[in-house]
């Protein structure tokens, strides 16, 4: 079944070339689709394109579709060319003509623009959710390693003391700045596109500020060139959004990487998280990092890749734009699978005691004790020269203790603001709105 069929009988190839991967990208929007097409019904009824009876008919089938689509039952039939089609053809199937007008109104251009708004608006609460159990994981860890030391390297050189409080609390703080390009991109998506049709409107009495408030959304996108426009740039944004979180994992797995590695020998994981070689009976490898960095590499490459699919597109809607859906939507489970696995490594991960009670990082207090001269009345250039001679020689010697006490520093975490800032920026998105809207919807 096509919505467009006017009974001319396509080529095999050109069809199976022209539909790809849709019928299998668009299960993920089944149910997103059914709550679109209840909304946008509701609508129809409310201008009087649809009476109060089709309605009563029509809501409840939905209702049951979406259930089916929820526990993952939902199946785009061979011959079908996708989810709008699916759900047109049951409906028509189970009620009759009245299932053949709810897409009065509608073309699946902007069908598809609010089907994949709706489903980014809901993964990007998933992500919210999973990147603030890994912010906890971080925090958590940072707290209760907040006087173990470690070295801080520059140029892959020891430098300065640093902490393993220091160094996960870092990745817990960088999340949060991640969080304010992933509300950017939710402040995008939760703009509502249907009425837009094909893209240039509708003569029927369209009221979009009901179904604008049906779905939950914030706003609406109101020039319908513009919403039609925002197919590409809406994916665009959200692959930032996910490339910025990739980025803070991506670097996280390589530290891990690194400390893991019998030369620095920082951290380590329990036996069952990590893997061993054919040949070397000693290997016990960090492969679940290796790959959350390959892989986090892979989603920072997202937005390019929207973007080389769409730059060149004049306004209007274009079949290229179908291509977006094969990167865009698997990259959602690919981001939460890399931010569950290293949440889980970080909880069970265990850190080296009393490292730099190792010679080898002796040096790394050189400028604790140029501090310590400055502290006691010698000027600083004065006092690093002494150091440096000292070190040289082969004098220095290495104080028994630091103590830094300004904000972000070893003995001043600030664990608590940077915990304010994730919990201010997380209560922006709002979604309890969303989730009332829905249940609404469905009840």
């Amino acid at each position: 079944m096509k919505l467009w069929d006017k009974g001319i009988t396509v080529n095999k190839k050109i069809e199976d070339f022209t539909i790809g991967q849709d019928r299998e990208l668009d299960i993920e929007l089944a149910r997103f689709d059914i709550l679109g097409t209840m909304a946008h019904i509701i609508m129809l009824e409310n201008v009087g394109l649809l009476n109060s009876g089709e309605l009563e008919i029509l809501l409840p089938e939905l209702k049951r579709l979406y259930n089916i689509a929820q526990n993952k039952d939902f199946v785009i039939e061979k011959g079908v060319e996708d989810v709008h089609s699916q759900v047109e053809m049951l409906l028509t199937s189970a009620l009759g003509d009245v299932g053949k007008k709810v897409h009065s109104g509608r073309s699946r251009n902007d069908q598809v623009l609010l089907d994949l708004k709706l489903y980014a608006r809901d993964r990007i609460q998933e992500i919210t959710s999973r990147v603030s159990d890994l912010f906890s994981a971080l925090q958590k860890r940072s707290e209760a390693h907040k006087d173990d030391l470690m070295p801080g390297y520059t140029h892959l050189q020891v430098a300065m003391p640093s902490s393993f409080g220091l160094w996960f609390g870092a990745y817990a703080e960088s999340l949060a700045d991640d969080m304010h390009f992933v509300l950017a991109a939710y402040r995008i998506v939760n703009q509502n596109p249907l009425g837009a049709a094909a893209g240039y409107g509708s003569s029927f009495p369209l009221d979009r500020k009901l179904t604008t408030e049906l779905l939950g959304f914030d706003d609406m996108s109101y020039n319908v060139v513009y919403a039609q426009m925002g197919r590409g740039k809406m994916e665009r944004s959200v692959a930032m959004a996910i490339a910025s979180v990739a980025a803070t994992i991506g670097k996280l797995a390589m530290d891990a990487c690194l400390y893991m590695s019998q030369n620095f020998s920082f951290i380590s994981l329990p036996d069952e998280l990590t893997t061993g070689s054919s040949i070397m009976p000693h290997k016990k490898n960090p492969d679940v990092f290796e790959l959350i960095r390959a892989k986090c590499n892979k989603l920072q490459a997202l937005p390019q890749q929207i973007m080389m699919i769409t730059s060149n597109l004049p306004s209007g809607y274009f079949r290229d734009l179908q291509i977006t859906k094969e990167v865009f939507i698997p990259a959602f489970d690919e981001l939460i699978s890399c931010i569950e696995l290293t949440t889980f490594a970080i909880e069970n991960m265990a850190v080296k005691k009393n490292l730099m009670k190792n010679p080898m990082y002796k040096l790394a207090f050189s400028v604790e004790e140029v501090n310590s001269r400055v502290l006691a009345g010698v000027p600083f250039r004065e006092a690093y020269k002494q150091v440096g001679i000292e070190i040289e020689k082969g004098d220095f010697e290495a104080p028994e203790s630091i103590n830094h006490t300004h904000q972000g520093s070893i003995g001043n975490l600030c664990n608590k603001e940077i915990q304010q800032k994730m919990d201010s920026i997380i209560e922006q998105f709002e979604f309890e709105k969303v989730e009332k809207a829905i249940l609404n919807l469905l009840t």
